[in-house]
């Protein structure tokens, strides 16, 4: 029976049609440089990547043991009916050797919309739209490593194909305009000892999809290395503590204003209580899931474990995006939000805090359900700006200013001064803006900020009236780029971060990664020296390592925002009334606290081997004095 190669065509192309409706379950694996992966050709992949010529029909010639393995082939052979037909025409077509080739950590930014992922026990190159790898694509995505230019026009042809068109088409007609976002391949950092190896591997196993989590417990085990060794004792609790005491995800329906039902999703991750009550954050972002959770209340938990206070450490929160909700609709889904948290808080037990996405406002809303929940109690189980249910009205500056006393005490152990230095800043929430208006007051030249669209750069340095400007367009909710409207000399960068920016010291007090390798490039190449960490976790495994091998010292969120865990506890406390004291004891009870953790941490790094000069003392002695705590209560309190 003879079949067309037009019939081959349309069943090649109802096969990529069927993998749109059921595609294939992936799971992250870790990867590291020179690991051999099998970029296209697997068991039942031997078939070749362009039929030119029609298949009629396959079989295999017999061929003796003398032959060498290059001349077995394939024979085409055309059968019809007639007994008495010759075989007249064999067309022999070399066997497709297994293509293996060795991933190379260079590819990872020609090749963004690729990651690397295990099917069928065999790892591949998948492409992040459309979730399918190697000849589903008609041709191996990478082409030649060899040339650029095929590399291209493999991707060219990958990005032609039916299937990814096809993926393309439909995530443009979703309902929200995208696909959800695959999770980037996990960075494992090379450790020096197997025990250490063997920890971050168990964690990986159980949560093969916590990429941020997994993150930060590399950096934090990277750290504990040299303490493992010492004291093999600690080993267990390692372990102990790397797995969160208490975990809760629940469902939070909630009604806008026309009356349409809607529904997220609400985390609470309770990681450790061996130090007392958990205090941490809530988050209200779209990118808000269980990971970002956990990850959120491992670092609250060691940064509340480096101050001298006597806190756990939680984080959470939820899904929902307040931006574009009106007041009530905020308010109905906090409210709805806090029904069914209410039952994991109070004060012996959680102390949630702001974070991003949840201001004055909604922790308005979220405190005032709890108490009604509550019986009617008035407690001040929760951290904010509020002075009518927290007692604070100096909250919300002690986190920003206390990043800009961290970096003056740097300064000042160099005999340098702040005052006239460029100072690059993202974001522009609350942290952002006081890290402004505190470096305008000791004299700094801040340049930029940041939003969700691109940054705002001012040549000339941002100062009070400036400054005034600023605030005012974040109040009212608008873009950055109206700052041009009063000042033409300013420019406003779409899409892009300000870390290339020519900059004495760096300030990321955005979100999560936001810098990345070829950010820390731009960071190293413009001359910043120091970077003072806003956020939890702003810079990328590689990064790190590219800042570190460019001798900028990194201040890490655990040491550098202590201000903030200090502050949010003398609000917990009766004996203290912040509404009394002045700026002056204020700003000097706060640069009190910073000098106690910068000294804890070169302390604890010399103790450990990490020279005072080392760009890596601050965060290594952070992690090893927040731990040596949080060890030594989980040691006293056994094995609970």
């Amino acid at each position: 029976m003879l079949i067309s190669g037009r019939s081959i065509t349309m069943n090649s192309t109802m096969d990529e049609m069927n993998l749109l409706h059921h595609p294939p379950t992936h799971h992250l694996v870790a990867r590291d440089i020179s690991e051999e992966i099998d970029l296209e050709i697997g068991p039942g992949d031997d078939d070749p990547p362009f039929a030119t010529t029609p298949l009629i029909a396959v079989s295999q010639e017999p061929t003796s043991a003398e032959e060498p393995e290059e001349q077995k082939a394939l024979l085409l052979v055309s059968h019809t009916p007639s007994e008495n037909q010759d075989l007249t025409k064999l067309q022999q077509v070399k066997r497709k050797k297994k293509v293996v080739k060795k991933w190379r950590e260079e590819w990872a930014e020609t090749y963004k919309w690729a990651y690397v992922d295990m099917n069928e026990g065999t790892s591949r190159i998948f492409c992040s739209v459309c979730r399918e790898y190697g000849r589903k694509h008609r041709r191996n995505p990478y082409g030649n490593e060899g040339s650029r230019n095929m590399q291209m026009s493999a991707l060219e042809e990958h990005n032609n194909s039916l299937l990814h068109k096809e993926a393309l088409r439909l995530q443009m007609a979703s309902k929200d305009k995208s696909l959800p976002i695959v999770e980037r391949p996990i960075y494992v950092k090379p450790l020096m000892s197997k025990t250490a190896g063997s920890i971050v591997e168990a964690v990986f196993r159980r949560d093969p999809h916590d990429v941020e989590f997994i993150q930060s417990v590399q950096e934090v085990v990277h750290s504990l290395e040299p303490v493992l060794v010492k004291n093999s004792q600690y080993v267990h609790i390692l372990e102990r503590l790397l797995e969160p005491e208490r975990m809760i995800v629940f469902r939070v329906p909630w009604m806008d204003d026309k009356g349409e039902p809607h529904v997220n999703r609400g985390f609470r991750v309770q990681f450790s209580q061996a130090l007392g009550p958990c205090r941490g954050g809530l988050r209200f972002h779209p990118a808000m899931n269980l990971s970002t959770a956990k990850f959120l209340g491992f670092e609250q938990t060691l940064k509340n474990a480096l101050s001298p206070y006597k806190l756990g450490g939680a984080g959470g929160g939820s899904d929902f995006d307040p931006k574009g909700k009106s007041e009530n609709e905020i308010m109905r889904f906090c409210q709805s939000f806090m029904d069914e948290l209410y039952r994991y808080l109070g004060p012996d037990q959680d102390l949630p805090a702001e974070d991003m996405g949840v201001g004055p406002r909604e922790m308005g809303y979220l405190f005032g359900q709890y108490r009604r929940l509550a019986g009617g109690h008035f407690q001040g189980n929760f951290t904010g700006p509020k002075i009518f249910w927290s007692g604070s009205s100096l909250r919300t500056e002690a986190t920003g200013y206390g990043l800009v006393f961290f970096a003056r005490l740097l300064l000042a152990e160099m005999n340098k001064e702040l005052k006239g230095l460029r100072c690059v800043v993202s974001g522009s929430g609350k942290i952002a803006m006081h890290v402004v208006e505190k470096l305008l007051s000791c004299g700094a030249i801040p340049i930029t900020v940041s939003d969700t669209k691109g940054y705002l750069l001012d040549e000339d340095g941002f100062d009070y009236v400036k400054f005034s400007v600023l605030r005012d367009i974040k109040v009212q909710q608008k873009c950055l780029r109206d700052y041009l409207k009063s000042y033409t000399r300013a420019r406003y960068f779409e899409n892009t971060k300000p870390w290339n920016e020519s900059c004495d010291i760096a300030f990321p007090c955005a979100t999560q990664n936001e810098i990345e390798q070829s950010d820390a490039l731009n960071l190293v190449n413009s001359g910043c020296r120091i970077l003072i960490e806003g956020s939890n976790m702003p810079s990328t495994p590689q990064a790190i390592d590219i800042l570190r091998k460019g001798k900028v010292l990194i201040a890490p969120a655990k040491s550098a925002s202590a201000g903030g865990v200090a502050v949010g506890v003398l609000e917990l406390n009766h004996e203290y009334n912040l509404m009394h004291w002045s700026a002056e004891d204020f700003e000097s009870k706060l640069q009190e606290m910073i000098k106690q953790t910068y000294e804890k941490s070169i302390k604890e790094a010399n103790n450990y081997g990490f020279p005072k000069d080392s760009p890596e003392a601050l965060v290594h002695g952070g992690n090893i004095s927040a731990f040596l705590n949080l060890a030594q209560a989980m040691s006293d309190q056994g094995c609970v």
